[in-house]
């Protein structure tokens, strides 16, 4: 992985973090999930636009991705609905990069040196120490089968996009009418799911879904770009530094405790992406 990938996929994690906070303090978490799905779409419709058709082969793909991204959004939405940002977060994002390791590993032959596999390995207990708290603190254990839900999600559009973006051989046009797609199924599974209720209202609910979209398409545009230039795991792995800016967040923003296991936790991501460098 070179310099300007490396430090771009740490950006990326920034602006996931950032979207995620946008969410998970909205006054309607549904109606704000709604408005950034909702404006990714029309991003990526106005950008599709100005690019050539997808060729048959990338369709199939692009459906994928469309429904497994509409999934990890309603279970996200789902489990903020009971749980803080420090604990939701690092439980749905923390599961993810060790799926993805074992399927491009197993399955898609990727390369992974023994650094890059420590680093990874490293990562995912710092990220999956830090939602240990809701074991011990008498939060909501609702929140659990949504926060695993959305993990797999993750694990599922990583390999999908990656692959997907590869075949169209353009990872701005996969994204840009994945986004579409996704937009599309994310509002009629709400709909269905929820009603009349998940419809969006107020200025606020509009404010943050919007800066949302932005920062979550700037977000995973890099993302799915470094995929095609770099291993699918290793890229997922570093990605998932999104924890660190998630914890100084709910720290530094919204007052949440910065205890010692989250310290811990915390340093341990810190060296997992050290090792990713070596």
């Amino acid at each position: 992985m070179s310099l300007i990938v490396f430090l771009s996929v740490l950006g990326a994690a920034l602006l996931h973090a950032s979207w995620n906070a946008l969410v998970r303090v909205g006054a309607s978490r549904v109606g704000t999930m709604m408005v950034l799905s909702g404006v990714q779409g029309l991003i990526g419709l106005v950008i599709a636009m100005t690019m050539d058709w997808p060729g048959a082969a990338v369709w199939p793909w692009l459906v994928a991705s469309g429904v497994v991204h509409s999934a990890y959004k309603i279970f996200l939405t789902f489990a903020y609905e009971h749980g803080d940002l420090s604990r939701v977060y690092p439980l749905a994002r923390g599961t993810a990069p060790m799926i993805t390791l074992m399927v491009g590993a197993l399955w898609l032959g990727e390369a992974v040196s023994m650094n890059e596999t420590s680093g990874i390995v490293v990562l995912g207990v710092g990220i999956l120490a830090l939602a240990r708290g809701v074991w011990t603190s008498g939060e909501s254990r609702r929140m659990l089968p949504f926060a695993f839900g959305a993990a797999c999600a993750t694990a599922g559009y990583t390999v999908v996009d990656g692959l997907g973006a590869r075949v169209a051989g353009d990872a701005a046009l996969f994204v840009a009418w994945l986004f579409v797609l996704d937009g599309i199924i994310f509002a009629a599974a709400m709909l269905a799911l929820r009603g009349r209720s998940s419809i969006p209202h107020g200025w606020r609910v509009w404010t943050a879904g919007s800066l949302g979209a932005a920062a979550s398409y700037g977000s995973y545009a890099v993302a799915v770009w470094a995929m095609t230039l770099a291993p699918i795991a290793l890229v997922a792995a570093l990605r998932e530094t999104s924890i660190l800016f998630g914890v100084l967040i709910g720290w530094l923003a919204f007052g949440e405790r910065m205890t010692p296991g989250k310290a811990l936790s915390v340093a341990l991501i810190a060296a997992g992406v050290v090792l990713t460098r070596i």
